[in-house]
This record gives structure tokens, C-alpha cells and sequence, in this order.
């Protein structure tokens, strides 16, 4: 390293909200270690990372130990609330149509 610093935006999107803190990192600084940095895992608790929680940079998933550059922005991602695949089996065991667009099914 060599003792060069390099911005990096930290973002955690609730329902309604998203969090975005800016943190200056020493190069060679992971993602973890950005996240760490932000205070984000303090201010909320419900955060796991690796375990509940995944993270991003610019929207592709990251690992923990990724090495950061300048601008990057580091996602925290939400669990889903239910597996898409697993509604659509629910759905499909139920005899269920799925629909095509958002209009209404026509007999053809």
C-alpha cells in the first residue's frame, strides 16, 4: 500500500429509505472493511453479512474479502421475503395460471 486513500459510497436500502455514507478507505481496503467503516452495522443491528445478508458493487454480487477501488459503491442487500422459485411452485401445485403483461387472460 501505498498510503494512497480512495472514497467509497456504502449504501443499505430499507423499504422506504436508503442509507448512503461515504467512507474514505486506505487502498488495498475490502468491501467487509468498508462496510465496517460506515457504521452501517451499528446503526442497524439486523444486519448479517455472509449469513442473512449479501453485498454488491454497482448491483454484481461481491464477496466479503473483494478489494475495493475509487467510487466503487458497496450494496447491502435485504433477504427476499420469499423465494420466487419456490411461489412459482406453490403456485404451479395449486393449478394456478401465471399471466403474461399485467392484463387479463382472454380465451383464444
Amino acid at each position: 500500500m501505498s498510503g494512497e486513500f480512495i472514497e467509497i459510497e456504502v449504501v443499505y436500502a430499507l423499504q422506504n429509505y436508503q442509507d448512503v455514507i461515504m467512507v474514505k478507505m486506505p487502498e488495498g481496503a475490502t468491501a467487509r472493511e468498508a462496510v465496517e467503516a460506515s457504521g452501517l452495522l451499528l446503526k442497524y443491528p439486523e444486519i448479517e453479512l455472509g449469513e442473512r445478508n449479501k453485498l454488491g458493487i454497482y448491483n454484481k454480487p461481491a464477496r466479503l474479502d473483494t478489494v475495493l477501488r475509487e467510487g466503487d459503491r458497496v450494496e447491502i442487500y435485504r433477504p427476499l421475503i420469499a423465494d420466487p422459485k419456490a411461489v412459482r411452485r406453490q403456485r404451479a401445485e395449486e393449478g394456478k395460471v401465471m399471466k403474461r403483461g399485467g392484463g387479463a387472460m382472454r380465451d383464444a
